[in-house]
């Protein structure tokens, strides 16, 4: 009898333990949380999208040029704006809208998180899937010649995968092959003229500086060469430095940066901004969850 309770107590002990052991096991896997602040870091897209039955508004906004005092450093010139919605059909998939005011843009966006980084390294990074369709609604006469004109030339595509880790508590960081397609591109003579097929890289990081606020730091680069006779049209890398203040509602961020047209693929295409000459401008995203 004796011996029967000591095996009895002795078994009980080791599920014990054993329950144990798991539980600390499964804790130390649990997902990474708030690799970064929210769904963009600046322009670029990050890992994180809004959780199941979330809801999140966007709002982008780029002041022009910075000139001088005249144009208030470019608060008085032309602005573009950009409002989205997206929502979390699942905690891991988002689908989106939005609208951008310069090329009167109609975009749908999607992201996917693949895998995600662990709390104890077993998964090392975080793996999203993000893209977008956009629509473009000028009018013909921006798409080449009138009679050759059709309507699927006002289409442009995005896919990215985006890599990222959170190294510590403090700093996140992240690399991001793109691929771009328009269907319709600016050609100025037969051997002048932009590429409809293009292939980019951005990077980014986040660092926490004190209690909800962190500095932000974005970079572009279109590695597929245009056709391009005019140097003054030929693409130039997108850089921005930002200011991020987060709460559990709300995001704001404001940053300097030398890209100004908010869609992923107008920026690493269209962009002939260079930081190097001074030509940057003010801009700020706002970000509301529900």
């Amino acid at each position: 009898m004796k011996k029967t309770f000591l095996l009895f107590l002795l078994s009980t002990l080791m599920v014990s333990v054993w329950a144990q052991e798991e539980a600390q096991q499964q804790a130390s896997s649990k997902p990474v949380r708030f690799t970064f602040g929210t769904g963009v870091l600046i322009d670029n897209q990050t890992i994180e999208s809004p959780y199941k039955g979330g809801l999140e508004l966007q709002i982008h906004h780029r002041f022009s040029l910075i000139e001088n005092y005249h144009n208030l450093f470019g608060i008085y010139g032309a602005a573009n704006t950009r409002l989205g919605l997206n929502y979390g059909i699942t905690d891991r998939l988002m689908l989106g809208v939005g609208t951008t005011k310069d090329y009167k843009l109609q975009d749908i966006q999607w992201k996917y998180n693949i895998i995600h980084q662990t709390e104890d390294n077993s998964v090392p990074v975080s793996l999203s899937y993000y893209g977008n369709i956009v629509l473009d609604l000028r009018k013909k006469d921006a798409f080449g010649p009138v009679e050759r004109y059709r309507d699927i030339h006002r289409l442009s595509y995005f896919t990215q995968l985006i890599l990222a880790r959170k190294f510590s508590k403090s700093f996140s960081a992240q690399i991001a092959p793109s691929v771009i397609y328009f269907n319709a591109v600016p050609q100025y003579t037969n051997e002048s003229k932009y590429k409809n097929l293009n292939f980019g890289l951005s990077a980014g990081a986040r660092l926490s500086v004190t209690g909800s606020h962190s500095l932000l730091f974005e970079y572009d680069q279109l590695l597929t060469k245009q056709d391009l006779t005019d140097d003054a049209l030929k693409p130039k890398p997108n850089l921005s430095l930002g200011w991020e203040i987060g709460t559990a509602t709300h995001t704001f961020q404001v940053f300097v940066a030398n890209y100004s047209q908010i869609i992923n693929q107008r920026n690493l295409v269209f962009n002939t901004n260079s930081f190097s000459d001074g030509e940057y401008l003010f801009g700020f995203n706002i970000t509301v969850r529900f």
